[in-house]
């Protein structure tokens, strides 16, 4: 199990998306504990095809991403206070990092005006910066 530095498990999947004109429309890529990144982007717009590709990365990229997690204190978050996912999407966010396991379900961001409207801004602020940098873990970690 290559987990990045340390003997603790760690997963990570994160989802966002929405069905509407053009079918099922979604981005989504996970780290798995093997090492393996899977990535997907499904657009149907202008006839478009799904992207998929799967590669194995380094430890120094699992422990970018673990890293990343750990500074959020996303663990600590609830999504109790979050808005549901709508017709307007939804973004899913699943993480196991040793004995601990977390799964956040929220409805599409716009923009930080959707995160301080909100019933949690904090926790929701922090959820929203994480998607955006998570994705960078490999290019940081280089």
């Amino acid at each position: 199990m290559a987990t990045g530095g340390g003997d603790e498990e760690f997963y990570l999947r994160y989802y966002v998306g929405h069905k509407g004109k053009f079918g099922h429309e979604f981005l989504e890529f996970e780290f798995r504990p093997d090492g393996k990144l899977r990535y997907a982007n499904n657009s149907n717009y202008k006839n478009d095809t799904m992207i998929r590709k799967e590669v194995f990365v380094s430890p120094s990229v699992v422990r970018e991403a673990r890293r990343i997690i750990q500074e959020s204190e996303i663990m600590k978050e609830d999504d109790h206070n979050w808005p549901v996912p709508n017709h307007i999407g939804r973004q899913e966010l699943e993480i196991v990092m040793g004995n601990e396991h977390i799964s956040f379900t929220t409805s599409k961001i716009g923009s930080l005006v959707d995160v301080q409207s909100s019933n949690d801004p904090d926790g929701l602020r922090i959820f929203y910066y994480l998607v955006q940098v998570l994705p960078s873990a490999p290019c940081r970690a280089l």
